[in-house]
């Protein structure tokens, strides 16, 4: 698990296209929404938004979904 990641962290997670990679922008503690996604975050269950590299999209992913890189 990754719950201690930070914002500038590299990071990689599986997705639909195989593995992707990105960055940490920000831990989310609080519910939000993210293109119209409710994303249900909490102090308790936080979620990292992430951008990725070859899109530059950004999505939120639980901290075990995610895996520090180099």
């Amino acid at each position: 698990m990754a719950k201690d990641l930070k914002p500038g962290d590299k990071v990689k997670w599986k997705s639909h296209g195989g593995e992707a990679v990105g960055q940490v922008v920000k831990k989310l503690t609080s519910e939000t929404r993210i293109k119209g996604h409710k994303v249900a975050a909490s102090k308790d269950n936080p979620e990292f938004l992430v951008r990725s590299e070859k899109s530059g999209g950004e999505a939120a992913h639980k901290p075990a979904a995610l895996t520090r890189t180099k």
